[in-house]
């Protein structure tokens, strides 16, 4: 890429950011707007607009408020996760900021006294001509043997403590952050109970639900409450659903039919549909009391249906429940059986997050899945390259050219040369990295795994190594890519001098995709154009209702399967490029900075959390952090190695000192994630808990009884012994 096209891209991608946040200024403001841009603020029951004028609020004004925002306000708006997800963003920053005070004013006036450039063009001065400003000032612009490298190897020690010395910082807080909401004063259902999967087969008198009380209330006679054995809820899941759906279209056309009573016509007309398919076809009924109907033939089949779910259809996994944290806590990390494939006791997840189809299953089908589902997973990663490596044949235009002949007469027009080579390969990729984060949830999901923020953290680890290992093998050696990994696998030591040798040529695409990531992606996130015109959209053509007025604004969460990975590639392109092309360092302090600021406002304003996991995420950004780290400290070998310079072992070291670092905050910080220590657990409540409240908080929605009063019959309907043993 030349250097007008980069200019191109860098100048119109800032335009378009600034074109967005006058567009979010002036959008937000309005009334109508508020439940696109304020969700989170007024489903707390808040005024977005309390205490500020609307009509003196200024372009900058949110950006204000996010700065004024303390961690607790973030907390009590977005709950831990999000707070920890702002800490990953503001550590990042941190490093790149602490790292470029010193790399910047070092490196670059290395760079741009040397001359590598020049006398490998020779006398070719045209060629001499077509070097970049960043190549110039960039590490491959310095000799050979050069004792200016020793500058770029005291850069890489740099880079490598401050990044050390940030994620300890940043993971002692963390870790403080997540003992102070667990050790709160208010109630919370998952602290009391324990989740329990591999039961026994009970005897033939029993039922699963006798088996498991008897069991722990054997090993806890003092602070063992009930239990709650899963359930196969499938069949009465689709009919619970079905009611609910009935539900909603009563609603829906009682209040078309309020609408449709006007003066001329009082009486009004009754909204009728189609019983069959869509209901584009069939039979012509009565919306509301076709509805009805159904309805009074369903709730004696959910009835009916419950009762032979809690009786006959109980599942070998159970929610048991603790009259204390500290008993729950203890229990949770206490080995239960002599058989590790028997009775396998964790924490148990918070409600909202349960995947319940995923308890019943066995110890050695969870396994089984895991491993296949890695293999696949393998697989596509590498199949992946394919794809990726199309999209690197256009990075450049004469590759376009030589691929697609037929093109040239319209890529050799001068506008649309610098238009193709500023924004296609870089869209190109991006597209194709935002199709994956679907599939890896669900096969994350078909792991077995028993909570929702567990799939999130898996799918994201996943799509992690997708990232990774695509865009660094796609992208920077796509020419010779199959041949590359022919090397790596004869030679596996050799990929540390093919990453020197090409990463170093991809520099300007990596500036120019960062840049379009931060600039165009934050703007279109806080825009919000696109949930906008989709939320009008609704509210004019579909929705009659409140609740489907609120369904159509209500946001999710902040998508952390997505947004973490994404994240991580950044952090993996800035650190290997950090040292090799130093200027894109500021661009990587834009990303995170904007990124923060951005993301804070959106989880103040915006995203409603989904669950909460107290910051679980981050021992699995730390990891990936200090794995991004290794690569840059691996790549740094190799691109030093090259110059011929004999010192570049010095940094050999920094691999097994990273090793050394990650096994430490592992032991240190990492059990008090996976588990609540005891002295956490033990602090003091505010009030008395409410068992039955706690014990019906994990009954499932198709299952739970209309008053709290009659979960006893729940727990009797589950404890009723069958006269044949159940079946599995």
């Amino acid at each position: 890429m030349d250097i007008a096209s980069f200019v191109t891209s860098l100048l119109t991608s800032f335009l378009i950011f600034v074109v967005l946040v006058l567009v979010f200024t002036w959008l937000s403001r309005r009334p109508g707007n508020a439940p696109v841009y304020y969700p989170n603020v007024l489903l707390r029951g808040l005024d977005p607009w309390e205490g500020r004028g609307r009509g003196t609020r200024s372009p900058v004004g949110w950006i204000q408020q996010a700065f004024r925002a303390s961690e607790a306000d973030v907390v009590h708006a977005g709950g831990v996760d999000a707070a920890v997800y702002l800490v990953f963003l503001s550590s990042v920053l941190a490093i790149l900021v602490f790292s470029g005070i010193l790399l910047l004013p070092v490196l670059l006036p290395v760079a741009a006294t040397s001359h590598a450039l020049e006398a490998s063009a020779g006398s070719n001065a045209s060629a001499a001509h077509n070097f970049t400003v960043i190549e110039r000032l960039a590490l491959g612009n310095v000799e050979e043997k050069s004792f200016k490298l020793w500058a770029f190897i005291g850069s890489v020690y740099w880079l490598s403590f401050v990044t050390y010395f940030v994620l300890w910082k940043s993971y002692k807080h963390v870790s403080n952050l997540r003992a102070a909401a667990r050790s709160t004063s208010d109630v919370k259902p998952e602290e009391f109970t324990v989740l329990v999967r591999d039961v026994p087969i009970p005897p033939p008198d029993q039922s699963i639900k006798d088996s498991v009380d008897s069991y722990f209330r054997a090993l806890h006679p003092d602070t063992f409450y009930k239990a709650m054995v899963v359930t196969d809820i499938k069949k009465a899941d689709k009919i619970f659903q079905e009611i609910e759906g009935h539900k909603q279209k009563i609603a829906h056309a009682e209040a078309v039919y309020a609408e449709s009573k006007t003066a001329n016509k009082p009486e009004g007309t009754k909204p009728t549909h189609k019983t069959g398919f869509l209901g584009l076809i069939g039979k012509k009924v009565d919306t509301i009391e076709y509805c009805n109907e159904k309805i009074k033939e369903l709730l004696p089949k959910l009835e009916e249906e419950q009762k032979n779910t809690l009786s006959e259809k109980q599942q070998r996994a159970a929610i048991v429940v603790f009259n204390s944290r500290a008993a729950a806590a203890s229990a949770s990390q206490t080995l239960h059986a002599q058989m590790f494939d028997k009775w396998t006791v964790t924490e148990a997840p918070e409600p909202r997050e349960i995947i319940w189809s995923n308890l019943p299953m066995k110890i050695y089908d969870r396994n089984t899945r895991r491993s296949v589902i890695y293999f696949i997973v393998f697989l596509t990663v590498f199949f992946y390259l394919i794809p990726i490596s199309a999209i690197s044949a256009v990075t450049t235009l004469e590759k376009l050219r030589q691929k697609l002949p037929f093109l040239k007469v319209v890529v050799d027009q001068p506008i649309v040369k610098t238009v193709l080579q500023a924004y296609l390969p870089q869209l190109a990729l991006i597209v194709f990295l935002a199709l994956l984060p679907a599939l890896l949830l669900f096969v994350s999901k078909s792991e077995g795994i028993p909570a929702q923020s567990h799939v999130v953290r898996a799918a994201s680890g996943k799509y992690f190594y997708f990232v990774v290992f695509n865009v660094f093998l796609g992208i920077t050696i796509s020419s010779t890519l199959f041949s590359a990994l022919k090397t790596i696998i004869d030679n596996p030591k050799g990929i540390i001098d093919m990453l020197g040798s090409s990463l170093p040529g991809s520099a300007t695409f990596f500036l120019t995709f960062v840049a379009l990531k931060f600039f165009v992606g934050y703007g279109l996130e806080l825009s919000r154009l696109v949930p906008l015109i989709i939320f009008h959209l609704k509210k004019k053509y579909l929705c009659k209702t409140e609740d489907e007025v609120r369904a159509a604004w209500t946001p999710g969460d902040l998508g952390y399967n997505t947004r973490v990975p994404s994240d991580m590639l950044i952090v993996t392109i800035v650190l290997c490029y950090s040292v090799i092309a130093p200027l894109i360092i500021p661009f990587g302090v834009a990303y995170f900075a904007l990124g923060w600021l951005i993301a804070k406002n959106q989880v103040l304003r915006v995203y409603v959390p989904s669950y909460e996991s107290n910051g679980r995420m981050w021992p699995h950004m730390h990891t990936r952090i200090i794995a991004a780290l290794m690569i840059y400290q691996a790549t740094m070998i190799g691109v030093i190695s090259l110059k011929k310079f004999v010192y570049s072992s010095v940094l050999i070291p920094l691999i097994p000192i990273s090793l050394i670092f990650a096994y430490t905050c592992h032991t240190r910080f990492y059990p008090a994630f996976a588990k609540t220590p005891l002295e956490v657990a033990r602090q003091e409540l505010k009030e008395t808990p409410n068992m039955g409240a706690i014990y019906a908080a994990y009954i499932p929605p198709c299952l739970k009884p209309e008053k709290l009063e009659d979960v006893e019959v729940f727990e009797d309907a589950q404890s009723r012994t069958t006269s044949r043993a159940p079946s599995f």
